[in-house]
């Protein structure tokens, strides 16, 4: 079965950092897009970042310039390394893996959340 572990949220001052990790389990993360999203209280759940199997990455707008997506095929593991964090990215950043098992099948896989707390 398919399974995507997070891990390395917790509180953290303005302007401080976080390096999320997602290990992948039961499929080769290098081989599918992999994304990074986040759910904060009473908001929709929102793209943060996100990788292809070729390596291009894509961010939303609030982060440019202060996230970066990478992985590890070795370890398959992605991270997100958040810098000059802000209150408002507090919320549950969430692991997603786009697998395509087909030409014409498509599915995501959800991680159960890591807790990003953004506060002084």
């Amino acid at each position: 079965q398919v399974q995507l572990v997070e891990s390395g949220g917790g509180l953290v001052q303005p302007g401080g950092s976080l390096r999320l990790s997602c290990a992948a389990r039961g499929i080769i993360s290098s081989s599918n897009t992999m994304g990074w999203y986040r759910q904060a209280p009473g908001k929709q759940r929102e793209l943060v970042a996100g990788i292809t199997s070729t390596g291009i990455t894509n961010y939303a707008e609030s982060v440019k310039g202060r996230f970066t997506i990478s992985r590890d095929s070795a370890e398959n593991t992605v991270y997100l390394q958040m810098d000059s964090l802000k209150p408002e990215d507090t919320a549950v950043y969430y692991c997603n893996a786009r697998v395509r098992s087909s030409i014409v099948t498509i599915k995501d896989y959800w991680g159960q959340g890591t807790q990003v707390t953004v506060s002084s």
